[in-house]
């Protein structure tokens, strides 16, 4: 996704680095890292990268087209199932569910445009409003994942725990709809210095979609480090906390041998299914957050930037780049098809496009065994 290596000053001629340091832009879209972006010698190299970085760009396009077309796939199947049954009024959990199927979908809308630009070597021909549009939208709905994710994992910890306890704790969907408002503002607001500040800007004749912050006194170095400080806190750091922290407290609740569980073939079953959600965020997200907290320190003149932060940045950035936006597609099989109540809804709509004679999909009854939720159900992970 867009971005470029060094802020670029109005005054220079195109391609002029005056102060090596990577884009703000590059954190959630695609990485405009390119070689034509800087000139070797400040690292004392000669080396050209162009062929190998060519190769990444190619497969990381392909690898976005893939991601789309799962991703809608997977999201809109959690989207019918949820409407077609009317899952998402039945609890908050499957509220959150259906809002992060929603807030996936729009992500991955925007993977055909960021795999365009990749391909014509991070050029971007769709113009400014669209640089604006898209950019925003990307980043949005980053947040907006990350943060629906974190409220299920307290929505599941607070009902998992009540029903281990053998307590009825409901948790009114209106509730979970006030918290969904409150996440989708915080995200609108999160965002906003990508609907300010997305531009297009011409270099070496290309034009680029990035993020550039006003230049007043050397202050956009500043705002930059500060709005990706604010990336990596919270878009990892806090929700991966709140995360870990609801998970081994659900962990503690399942092995403890005074809360009466219903066997250990389910206590194994749920402390597999905590691992891997919990494992999916982190190492999904971890690679490129790590980039991007590099990239902080550079541009707070904490470490220097060297010719090894510019190789990890061509070769190493798109691919954490891609492996954040694969979480979208690991969404709707991590929180919907791990649970035995989306698996039997999802059969039955096979069944019945298998067999056009069947009018309605069979209704979700008791044989299904749908996991606890904060009505008593048991949920899956």
């Amino acid at each position: 996704m867009s971005g470029e290596f060094g802020d670029r000053n109005e005054e220079g001629s195109p391609g002029t680095v005056l102060s090596p340091s990577i884009n703000s832009s590059c954190v959630f879209n695609t990485t405009n890292c390119s070689h034509r972006d800087f000139h070797m010698s400040d690292f004392g190299k000669t080396e050209f990268v162009g062929d190998g970085a060519a190769v990444v760009r190619i497969t990381i396009s392909v690898i976005y087209s893939l991601v789309c077309a799962l991703g809608l796939v997977g999201n809109l199947l959690v989207l019918y199932l949820m409407k077609s049954k009317q899952m998402w009024r039945k609890s908050s959990i499957n509220l959150f569910v259906t809002s992060l199927a929603v807030t996936d979908f729009q992500f991955v809308l925007t993977l055909p445009f960021w795999a365009v630009e990749n391909a014509l070597d991070f050029t971007w021909p769709f113009g400014k409003a669209m640089c604006k549009i898209v950019s925003y939208v990307t980043a949005m709905n980053m947040y907006a994942s990350v943060f629906f994710l974190t409220a299920m994992s307290v929505a599941r910890y607070c009902s998992l725990a009540s029903a281990l306890k053998g307590r009825r704790r409901r948790t009114r969907c209106s509730s979970a709809r006030c918290i969904s408002v409150l996440i989708w503002f915080s995200a609108v607001s999160a965002a906003l210095p990508h609907a300010v500040f997305s531009t297009t800007a011409t270099v070496s004749n290309e034009d680029l979609c990035l993020v550039k912050f006003p230049e007043t006194n050397g202050s956009a170095q500043f705002w930059l480090g500060l709005y990706h400080s604010q990336k990596v806190l919270l878009g990892f750091l806090v929700p991966l906390g709140v995360i870990s922290v609801c998970y081994l407290l659900l962990l503690r609740f399942i092995t403890n041998k005074n809360i009466n569980t219903s066997s250990a073939k389910r206590r194994a079953k749920v402390t597999r299914s905590v691992t891997i959600v919990v494992l999916s965020f982190f190492l999904c997200w971890l690679p490129n957050q790590a980039l991007t907290a590099w990239g902080i320190l550079i541009k707070l003149n904490a470490v220097h930037f060297t010719y090894e932060y510019y190789t990890m940045q061509v070769f190493v950035f798109p691919v954490s780049v891609c492996l954040a936006h694969s979480n979208s597609c690991l969404n709707p099989i991590l929180y919907c098809l791990m649970r035995r109540e989306f698996r039997k809804a999802l059969k039955n709509l096979f069944w019945r496009m298998a067999s056009p004679s069947v009018t309605t999909l069979r209704p979700i009854t008791a044989t299904t065994k749908p996991e606890l939720d904060e009505r008593g159900h048991m949920l899956g992970p």
